[in-house]
């Protein structure tokens, strides 16, 4: 308690309530940092406004099979001068036009209005977008754009001080400031994302825009929100920039994402499991199994190993080191330090590119006659035998992506190896044939819907044809 008053006292002197020079002073300063620091962020912070054709609701608050025109609005971050910015994969789902509002002008206008407001539109395409991590990169053809560097997310801490700048709710280039709630929140279990959370004021239509620290740095990018109101009631959640620093390096160079395997199953350790088997400490991750021939097994890892560091990073639990698995390149070596009996152990690992359920279909699929030219897909019909291989197809009939060719249309829009394609339009599919003419009819402008299976939803792809 007795760190407590000296903070109190600082607090209401910074509010005004003692009226000292001293105080007055500070506060000015303090303003005047900020305002600095927003109007140096908020021109990297760019408005995406997004048309295309989306489910409509039937009234009930549940999504139809009917699309419609719609018009969205989200944020995003320019990470490179050239035109390169990533933002929400969720942004720009089902979108036929993506503008983005960039910065037009000088820093400010002889009013002092800074560049952030007085914008121009462009039009801009995806180059990539990654649908494990909610992310997409855009490109705009507009160079010498003011750009954010990135952070070392990694080294975020509770308490830090942050800002949250985006386009809430339409309301372009709006600032709020709040602190690191904690940083390494785990809000879904199959995903493998730790997020960090913060009270800064987040709505919708901040999701793609930025989350800096202290120094303006880029430490995260905003992406969703806990409400029972559906607007900011202090629970906001941001992808680390450790994370959409990776993915835009990725997308940038390959157009896809690839992740990280050893080939362990882990879990945490709890009291029960630690007494039971007998382990040298109570808590933290234990490898409850290994892949036979996996990098893991060729390291020397054992069952029942408590995996102490990733790195020289403590490892803490499970899911945070996934997620430092899964953000790693296939030929990284990685060191481990586990705890077998009471003996501390080494390895060098090396990491492995997760291999896609749908890869070993790309081998099947000839560039002759698996091609859908207009579109750039390669794709090869479902039938009695390939069926089974898929594991968990809604559907036992379609056309399933299984790789993008660097030609056509698809680099433009949300297909991704393993979709399923069950319908264009109105027009159901059930074989390769029946796609390719399909689109071969299609004319150039006209509205294309597509119908696709992922990951066990439905959902629509729409676009105009080019």
């Amino acid at each position: 308690m007795h760190g407590v008053a000296p903070l109190v006292v600082f607090l209401l002197a910074s509010a005004g309530l003692a009226q000292t020079d001293a105080s007055k002073n500070s506060l000015v300063e303090l303003s005047g940092a900020i305002r600095q620091l927003t109007s140096h962020v908020s021109p990297a912070v760019v408005e995406i406004v997004v048309s295309g054709y989306m489910a409509t609701n039937d009234g009930i608050g549940q999504a139809s099979n009917q699309v419609s025109r719609q018009r969205s609005t989200g944020s995003g971050v320019v990470v490179d001068s050239e035109g390169y910015i990533m933002t929400n994969a969720h942004v720009v789902q089902g979108a036929v036009r993506i503008k983005v509002l960039v910065p037009d002008g000088p820093a400010s206008d002889a009013a002092g209005v800074p560049a952030a407001q007085i914008s121009r539109a462009l039009d801009a395409h995806v180059l990539g977008v990654d649908s494990e991590s909610d992310l997409a990169l855009l490109k705009v053809e507009r160079k010498e754009l003011p750009a954010l560097r990135f952070a070392d997310s990694d080294k975020v801490r509770q308490g830090d001080l942050v800002f949250a700048i985006g386009s809430p709710l339409g309301l372009r280039n709006s600032a709020t400031m709040g602190v690191v709630s904690a940083p390494g929140r785990a809000i879904n279990a199959e995903k493998p994302i730790l997020y960090i959370q913060t009270d800064a004021s987040i709505n919708p239509g901040d999701s793609g825009g930025a989350l800096v620290d202290a120094q303006g740095l880029l430490i995260g990018m905003n992406t969703l929100i806990v409400s029972q109101s559906g607007g900011n009631e202090g629970i906001g959640f941001a992808i680390p920039s450790n994370v959409v620093r990776n993915v835009y390096q990725q997308l940038r160079r390959a157009g896809h994402v690839s992740r990280g395997f050893i080939g362990i199953e882990v879990q945490d350790i709890t009291p029960v499991l630690a007494k039971g088997l007998r382990l040298a400490v109570p808590s933290g991750v234990m490898v409850a199994d290994v892949d036979p021939d996996s990098p893991a097994e060729r390291a020397g890892l054992k069952r029942k190993d408590v995996i102490l560091s990733f790195d020289g990073l403590a490892i803490e639990t499970a899911l945070q080191l996934r997620n430092d698995v899964n953000r790693r390149q296939g030929g990284e070596r990685i060191s481990l330090v586990v705890l077998r009996a009471n003996e501390r152990v080494s390895s060098v690992v090396e990491i492995q590119e997760q291999m896609a359920p749908w890869d070993p279909l790309a081998a099947l699929a000839s560039p002759q006659t698996n091609l859908v030219p207009r579109l750039g897909i390669l794709c090869i019909e479902i039938d009695e035998q390939l069926a089974p291989l898929i594991q968990r197809l809604r559907r036992t009939y379609g056309v399933i992506v299984v790789a993008k060719s660097p030609e056509g249309q698809a680099q433009f829009i949300d297909l991704q190896p393993g979709d399923v394609i069950h319908a264009v339009n109105d027009l159901t599919i059930a074989s390769l044939a029946a796609l390719q003419d399909a689109v071969e009819e299609l004319k150039s402008g006209d509205a294309v819907v597509l119908q696709i299976e992922r990951d066990q939803h439905f959902q629509y792809v729409a676009f105009e044809m080019e």
